[in-house]
């Protein structure tokens, strides 16, 4: 219900979204397919007429691609396709009919959307930021061929799993899931994720966030992926080789980047790192234009733009089969409930 809500951005989002099918294993789904929901910013022509990798973000931890609202229109305007995407289990994607939420699924459906959405030989640019930067890591370190570029946004690449909640009973998960989505819950990873919260931290950053959370079948979605253990990035992060472009807001208060970033900096063969100034841990939210400023940066530099050439070429120059820019935002998920849903705006 998007009546209550204010921000025409996210309106303006909301309206562009759409759903496809995409192939995953019988494990995941008896049907052999799932629901992913995305929106498509396409690109606008650029001054010099040439094209940049497509871009792909991914949402973080138990948010939407409503996350995008503020960046894919500037990423769009500076002449970069740009798809924001729902993890499986997440934002608005299907729910009934999966038999596991767990985090393989999830990178099982991601790398079905880029087959299905982008193209059976589609080479991306792969990164993250917070727990989608972990799903970023594995979906990178698992594709080496696909996967020819890396983005990270205050990202989580060297906690692995979700902490206690993974070996918690059934029913204290479902209890504490339903705390996630609780409006006191979501006021206080609102006032976490931004420096500056007068602005951002509002009474309809909450809304969004909890917009995803009233769906049928929310619940048992996350209790899946809790009590599957989460995500394992941190062992796979020296093994991506790829070109990484690591950002970090300087007054991230939920994962601290004088630890992380310079970490990812000395981890990754090829990285190089930028800070946003006066923004905490939501830099697509809280600081869209230079994040977008930087991230066109580096989609238009030398090594990417090799690869956008390359396969130009091999494609005779069909645009539809460029290859494309995978960047995950999202929260971290720790063992605190807070420190889980960080990033819930």
């Amino acid at each position: 219900n998007m009546d209550t809500i204010e921000e025409e951005l996210c309106r303006q989002a909301a309206d562009r979204m759409q759903r496809v099918a995409v192939p995953v294993s019988e494990s995941v789904s008896p049907s052999q397919t799932a629901g992913i929901s995305y929106i498509h910013w396409p690109a606008e022509p650029s001054a010099n007429n040439k094209k940049s990798l497509p871009l792909l973000l991914v949402h973080g931890f138990d948010s939407s691609c409503l996350e995008y609202r503020r960046l894919g229109p500037q990423l769009a305007a500076q002449g970069i396709d740009v798809y924001a995407v729902d993890i499986l289990g997440w934002g608005f994607t299907q729910l009934d009919n999966i038999s596991t939420f767990s985090a393989k699924a999830k990178v099982e459906a991601l790398e079905g959307f880029v087959k299905t959405v982008l193209g059976e030989q589609a080479q991306v640019c792969v990164g993250g930021a917070s727990l989608g930067g972990a799903a970023a890591i594995e979906l990178a370190a698992a594709n080496p061929d696909i996967c020819k570029g890396l983005v990270l946004l205050d990202a989580q690449g060297f906690v692995d799993g979700v902490g206690p909640m993974a070996a918690l009973p059934k029913p204290l998960a479902q209890l504490g899931v339903q705390v996630l989505k609780s409006y006191p819950l979501r006021s206080s990873a609102n006032q976490m994720s931004y420096f500056d919260t007068d602005t951002f931290a509002t009474e309809d950053a909450i809304k969004i966030g909890r917009l995803h959370c009233v769906r049928e079948g929310w619940d048992d979605a996350l209790v899946s992926f809790m009590l599957s253990g989460g995500f394992s990035p941190s062992s796979k992060v020296s093994t991506i080789e790829a070109p990484s472009l690591v950002m970090w807001g300087r007054q991230d208060g939920i994962l601290d980047g004088t630890e992380f970033a310079n970490k990812f900096v000395e981890t990754l063969p090829n990285a190089s790192l930028r800070w946003i100034e006066e923004c905490g841990h939501v830099p697509h939210l809280e600081q869209p234009s230079e994040t977008a400023n930087v991230i066109s940066e580096f989609l238009w530099g030398e090594e990417l733009e090799a690869v956008t050439a390359t396969a130009q070429n091999s494609k005779g120059g069909d645009s539809s089969s460029f290859p494309v820019g995978y960047v995950a935002a999202g929260a971290s998920a720790t063992a605190a409930l807070l420190g889980i849903a960080a990033n819930l705006n």
